[in-house]
Parts: structure tokens; sequence; C-alpha cells
């Protein structure tokens, strides 16, 4: 058998290490790759252990340059059968290593991580428990590999000398845990309540970081006050973000974690995080972004956080996420815990740069909903009463583009600020204290409901066609249907003739205009009713 001949040849060999020849390297080669090919990883670990041989384990760069070649650029079906087989040898070389051992421990987990990034992460729970390509074995056998290592530096009690290797070790060891951090467990499903592989990798990753004496808190909170050597700073602010989900949101080790922070200062830090994740348009870093958003405003007093905070850029960027309910609620939160001047603030910039007619009309919902509480005995403040709301109340009854507005994709943004209009009106005056303001406010209205109309105006008659045109295209393309029945052709295709929302199925597309129409009667059945009002209340004063 060829393997038996490469092993007895290799356990025979007593060359001393000066004698040793790129061939005998290359012999090991050979055998380690006939091993992993047989599947025979008795034979591989038992040339390793060999007293004989240990003249070869004495040249560590050779041997571990030999065992990594190995699995360099290997197929990725291959990838974590041999990864597996691979480490428990590679652990039995670096353990037997004295001095520069941390660079080669570095060097081995750079390598195996390596192709670790080639195997896709398992997102459900079937496809984590099928392990189709063999990550989630490989997590667990890396996190056993380490073990021994962080046990080193971990025994270096505060009367033991600290050496240059020891911190070696620490940063090689904090290098493998921010980029597992990254990679696979900021891609992975990770849930408390299922104790998967995954979450007991990531489990690991957590202890391992206080166990080499890594302060999570400084990691988390002060990182950005030290220039970072040990990592590319994009990925160490994605690896941050991960612990920073796995300590808040799954409470992994939060037991130790210091409890001196306040909410505000961890809400605070956190945001940097937060919109790292909610930035991206991975379905997990969306998750993960939202659940530790909701999770950093849990613990803050609502109505407590100050203006100054919204100095913070973070704060705007991350409410541009609205694209699920789970987002919505978050969103809400987020309103709830900021004081009154700095909702104010909050709403007039988000009014100004969200572009998004759903983010505009929930905030004027807010509005709304801010003003009536301000008007219950106890609540008042300049901010939504008086002269300092009508700055806010400006924005809010504004068509940016006039007469060429779009009437049916700012449809909610609308019917909200129309609403709130009906609202303000049909309040008592006395809480404004101010007849200037008042009047202002009916100016506001005035030139706003003017505006809406002649957008109606325009829009009606043009959508109006639309459908008749619709309705027209749809009759002849019937006829044409009959008629090619009739004359047994068959119709592989029909011209249409409108292409405005030319995407839609003609169903939709008369839904679509149809819709348009029954939303600009409601428009005007709101802008008669504050008419109403309006001469109801001229009617009291005079």
């Amino acid at each position: 058998d060829p393997l038996d001949q490469i092993v007895k040849q290799q356990s025979q060999k007593e060359t001393p290490e000066e004698d040793l020849k790129p061939e005998d390297y290359q012999q090991f080669k050979n055998l380690g790759s006939a091993c992993l090919t047989r599947g025979d990883n008795v034979q591989l670990l038992k040339f390793v252990q060999d007293e004989k041989n240990q003249v070869v384990l004495l040249l560590p760069d050779e041997l571990l340059h030999s065992l990594l070649e190995l699995i360099e650029d290997i197929d990725p079906a291959a990838i974590s059968e041999t990864v597996i087989a691979l480490v428990p040898h590679l652990k039995t070389v670096l353990l037997r290593m004295e001095g520069r051992k941390a660079a080669r421990v570095g060097l081995v987990l750079a390598a195996l991580q390596k192709q670790l990034l080639r195997l896709p992460v398992p997102y459900t729970q079937q496809q984590e428990e099928a392990d189709e390509y063999g990550l989630c074995c490989c997590c667990t056998a890396l996190a056993e590999f380490i073990k021994s290592f962080v046990e080193e530096v971990k025994g270096k009690d505060g009367n033991s000398v600290t050496t240059a290797e020891d911190e070696e070790l620490r940063t090689e060891l904090l290098k493998f845990c921010m980029r597992s951090l990254r990679e696979p467990l900021l891609e992975a499903e990770l849930n408390r309540n299922r104790k998967s592989s995954l979450w007991i990798f990531a489990t690991e990753i957590m202890v391992t970081l206080p166990a080499i004496q890594v302060s999570l808190s400084e990691l988390l909170f002060f990182s950005s006050l030290k220039k970072s050597t040990v990592m590319d700073k994009s990925q160490s602010k994605e690896s941050r973000a991960c612990l920073a989900y796995l300590l808040f949101v799954q409470l992994i080790t939060i037991d130790s974690f210091p409890a001196v922070f306040s909410p505000v200062f961890v809400l605070q830090c956190n945001m940097e995080y937060i919109n790292e994740l909610l930035s991206r348009y991975a379905e997990s870093h969306l998750l993960k972004g939202l659940a530790l958003y909701g999770k950093s405003l849990e613990s803050v007093q609502d109505n407590s956080l100050p203006v100054s905070l919204l100095e913070l850029k973070s704060f705007y960027s991350v409410p541009q996420v609205r694209r699920r309910e789970s987002g919505l609620q978050v969103f809400q939160l987020f309103i709830n815990k900021l004081d009154a001047e700095a909702k104010h603030k909050f709403f007039r910039c988000m009014l100004k740069v969200s572009n998004h007619a759903g983010v505009e009309s929930y905030i004027v919902k807010n509005i709304k909903n801010q003003v009536e509480f301000s008007m219950k005995p106890g609540n008042a403040n300049k901010w939504f009463l008086g002269e300092d709301f009508l700055s806010l109340l400006g924005l809010v009854l504004s068509l940016p583009q006039g007469a060429e507005t779009d009437l049916l994709n700012s449809m909610d943004r609308i019917m909200e600020s129309l609403n709130l209009l009906r609202y303000l009106l049909i309040r008592d005056k006395e809480p404004w204290s101010n007849t200037d303001v008042w009047e202002e406010l009916g100016r506001m209205k005035d030139e706003y409901l003017k505006m809406l109309r002649v957008c109606i105006s325009i829009s009606r008659p043009y959508y109006s066609a639309e459908l008749k045109a619709l309705r027209e295209d749809q009759k002849l393309k019937a006829k044409e249907a009959r008629d090619a029945a009739r004359s047994t052709r068959l119709v592989k295709s029909l011209t249409v003739k409108h292409e405005n929302v030319s995407d839609m199925s003609p169903e939709v597309q008369h839904q679509v205009l149809q819709s348009a129409l029954v939303t600009f009667d409601l428009m005007e059945s709101l802008i008669v009713r504050i008419e109403e009002i309006t001469e109801e209340k001229l009617k009291i004063q005079n």
C-alpha cells in the first residue's frame, strides 16, 4: 500500500535537523494528502505524535505550511471534512512549540477561517440542523482548538510576569474572535431560546474575550478613543455591532457586564452599531439592527432624551429603515423617548430630509398626537402650542412640488396633514393664547388648501382619462380575443396603448387608477369639511 510505505519511510527517518531536505517535507505533504484522501486521520495523527518525528516538529514553519497547503483552494465540498481532520494535528504541532508560538497560532487561525468564509452560512433552523456544508461542525472544532491557547494566557495571574509572547497570543486570539463575530455570527440567525451549534459558538466567543482579558465595555464603548492596529476598521465596526447584539439582545454574558452605564449612554454608544447594521441590505443585518435598537431604547425613560443627542447623525439616518412592522414599532419607541423639544426638532428634520411619503405621514400623525397631548392639563409646552409650533406646521402644510405634486404617491402624508389641520381648527383657540398665531394658522390653511385644490383639478382629469383608456383597451383586447378564437388563431401578444403603469397587470392598473379617483374624493371631502369648520368659527366670533 503506497500510504503504508510513506508512513513507514517517515517513521524510520532519524535525520538531524540540519540534514532535512525539501523532499522530506514533500514526503510529509504526500502523507497528509494520502491520509486525507482516504479519510485515515489516525495515521496522520500517529505520525505527528511519534517521538521519532520530533526533529520535523522542531521546524514549525515548514511543517505548518505543509499542513496548511493541504487546504489551500480545496474544493468547497471537501472544506469541512479537511478542516475537521487537520485541526487536532495542527493543535498538537502548535502545543509542542516553544517561542514564536503566537504568530503560528495566528497563521493557523487565519488560514482556517479563510476557508470557512467559502462556506454558506445556514440561516434557518432546518439548514443549521442539516449542516449540509459542515460550517457548524467546523465552528465547533475551532472553538475546541483555541481552548488550550486561551488557557495559556488565562493562567497568567496578577503576580505572573506577562511576556511579549503572551500579549501577542492575546492579540491573535482577539483577531480570531472579531473575525468570528463578523463571519459567520453576524450572518447567522441566533435565538437564545434555541441553543443551536452556532449559538454555542457565539457563547464560546463571548466567554473567550474576557478570558483573554479583553474588556467588553472598553471594546464596545471606548474603542474609538484608541488607535486600532488589530484589524481593519470596517471589519471592527461590524464585529463590534455583532458583539453588541449578542450582549444586549441575546444577553450572552450580560450578567458579568458592568451595570454602571446609564441607559442613555448605552443607547448613544450603540447608535453607531445600529446604524451600521441598518445600512446593510442583508436580512440578518437588518433584523439584528432593529432588535438592538429596540433593546437599547427599552430601558430609557419616556420623554427623557434631550435635544442634544440629536446632534448625532445616526439618530437621523436610522429611522429611514421603515420597511417592516417591527421597524415601525422601534421607530415609535424612539419617538416616545424624546422630550418635547427633541421631538419638535426631530420631526422638523425628518420632514425636510426623509423623501419618503410613508415616513412623513407617520411623522405628521405623531405631530397630531403631540398637539393633543400638549393640550391636556399639565402638559402645555411651547414646542407644540403657539408660535414655535407654527414653524413645524409650516413644513406639514406644504407641497414642495407645488401644482406638479404627485397626489397618489403623497396620499398618506396629505391625508394625515388634512386630519391634523381639521383637528387644530375644531379646538378652541384659547390654548394658542395668541391672536396673531391663530391668524397665521388661518393663512397657512388657506394657502395649503388652495394649492391642494389646484393639484386635484390637474390630477383628476388625468387619472380619469387613464382609466377610460384602460377600459377601452380591455374591451378592444376582449374583442380581438373573441375574433381570434372564432378564426382558430392563437393570439400570442396584445399591444398595450397606455404605458404609465405598464408594469402592472390590467386588473391592478384598474384598481390603482380607481383608488386614485377615490382618494381625490376623500381629499376634497376633507377640504370641504375644513372650510365648513372655519366658517362656523367665524360665525361664533362675530
